[in-house]
């Protein structure tokens, strides 16, 4: 393989790229918008910066390697900056939980709960730990290609028990139902529901504490746009702002793509890290195996939605962490009706960012930059006109973090805008509107994921959120890691 082009620029379609140009493999990355970043795009508005998300940087070894592989030092490009504590849980009864890998801090905010479960926790540390060792050390970067390698890892997956939710897990070590909301939300960051994503997620909790919670200073764009500058000095080539409309295939064998232009490229191998449907229905419309997968892939479960009001606020906010959960009156009722009823509920629960906290920059002087986001059911559980009952849900969700947090909230608002499943469809091509693409359940995990190779077409590649081993900062850059093994093994 001397050439190949990676479809979109996500942080799974850049780290993939960094390392086949690394590796000396001419890689051309082709973007449908106009800045790169996928779903860590971003705006700037009346003097502040608004990042899409993801907001969340954990894993910092796994982006480091992507300089380190050609000798280069990624803090050249990108300053990390811890975030502590990592999230600030709010309950509606004004309970407040800081989350963080200060043993003194957490073990004081645990027995503010419920001293009995301070000992507990320790044990689901244990067990977080072996899922971490076993689920992303062993599994996270190999490719599942076949069923004898889903055999080969079922051992230890029946260990941990990985049939099992990560809420049934938490709940068999603490008692206290505030702390089994506090180890349990992590699923929802990578579009899975507590309740029913297998416990193999429990991992994310060691992968926090190891590896810490961090801000890439400026916002997410920045670490975006440090991975694009690493993949240009490499001699990589990335093209904005023209969608790729066609992958073209020749047998069993991919051979170029075709972009809305009409600029076509051929190349030895293709990667596509744009949606999973949108890749095998409309860019393989003319391959019958892809007709054939597509079909597959459309009866699996996808992710929900998310809805996120980005505002502009006047005034500094020191006592609002960088990141907080805002919890609603109910958990596991919200979670069936977001994931199995497909209902808009009147209560909801929040992930507030708060950047500016850490970052003044990111908005003008004496001001602030947030964003609220609310997980929503995907368009096919709720097919709403979202361009019509936006402006409505939007004031429930600013009416809510005002009643919290900022009491005259609308007063003190410069700017506003809101992003919803509509915009993940538009923008993304996101089938149903899914944020996060496959729901992360066992049966849809590993080897029962979309593979990171095609079955049928062996020089087509698949990498980011609808892979193994999911959505996620670390899960996509992981996904890259797998993909690139793959095609580097290729012959040349």
């Amino acid at each position: 393989m001397k050439s190949a082009a990676v479809i979109g620029s996500g942080f799974g379609g850049l780290a993939l790229a960094i390392r086949l140009q690394a590796a000396g493999i001419a890689t051309t990355v082709v973007e449908a918008r106009d800045k790169p970043g996928g779903r860590a795009y971003y705006w700037e508005k009346d003097g502040f910066t608004f990042d899409a998300g993801p907001t969340v940087i954990t894993a910092p070894e796994a982006l480091q390697e992507l300089w380190a592989l050609s000798g280069h030092d990624m803090a050249d490009d990108v300053e990390l900056v811890p975030v502590n504590p990592f999230y600030r849980l709010n309950w509606a009864d004004g309970t407040n939980f800081d989350y963080t890998n200060d043993d003194t801090v957490l073990a004081r905010e645990i027995a503010k709960l419920d001293p009995a479960d301070v000992e507990g926790y320790a044990r689901f540390l244990d067990y977080s730990r072996g899922v971490y060792e076993e689920g992303y050390v062993k599994l996270g970067s190999k490719a599942f290609l076949d069923f004898a390698s889903m055999i080969k890892a079922a051992p230890a997956l029946a260990k941990y028990q990985a049939w099992r939710s990560v809420y049934s897990i938490v709940a068999g070590f603490v008692k206290n139902e505030k702390l089994r909301q506090a180890l349990s939300f992590h699923t929802l960051l990578v579009g899975g529901n507590p309740m029913k994503t297998s416990s193999i997620y429990a991992l994310i909790h060691k992968l926090e504490r190891d590896g810490g919670v961090w801000f890439a200073k400026g916002g997410t764009n920045r670490l975006v746009a440090g991975m694009v500058r690493q993949f240009e000095r490499l001699g990589g080539t990335i093209r904005l702002n023209d969608p790729v409309v066609s992958i073209e295939t020749l047998g069993d064998r991919a051979t170029g793509l075709t972009t809305k232009s009409g600029w076509h490229l051929d190349v030895d191998a293709i990667a596509s890290n744009a949606d999973l449907m949108h890749s095998y229905k409309d860019l393989l419309s003319g391959s019958r195996s892809a007709k054939r997968t597509g079909a597959k892939l459309e009866r699996k479960k996808f992710s929900p939605s998310l809805f996120v009001v980005h505002f502009g606020v006047k005034g500094t906010w020191p006592g609002i962490p960088h990141h907080m959960i805002l919890f609603g009156p109910r958990y596991q009722g919200l979670l069936a009706d977001i994931y199995d009823h497909g209902v808009l509920s009147e209560d909801f629960s929040l992930y507030l960012h708060h950047p500016t906290v850490t970052d003044p920059s990111m908005a003008p002087e004496g001001h602030s930059t947030f964003y609220a986001l609310a997980p929503v059911p995907h368009q096919g559980k709720f097919p709403a006109d979202w361009d019509a009952i936006k402006d409505q849900y939007e004031r429930r969700i600013l009416d809510e973090v005002g009643r919290r947090l900022i009491p005259d909230i609308h007063d003190r608002i410069v700017t506003k805008f809101s992003y919803t499943p509509a915009d993940f469809t538009r923008d993304l091509s996101a089938h149903l509107g899914s944020a996060f693409s496959l729901e992360p359940v066992l049966t849809q995990s590993a080897y029962f994921r979309a593979h990171n190779r095609d079955n049928h077409i062996p020089n087509l590649y698949f990498v980011g959120a609808g892979t193994h081993p999911g959505a996620g900062i670390p899960g996509v850059v992981g996904s890259a890691k797998a993909t690139a093994e793959l095609m580097l093994a290729e012959p040349r």
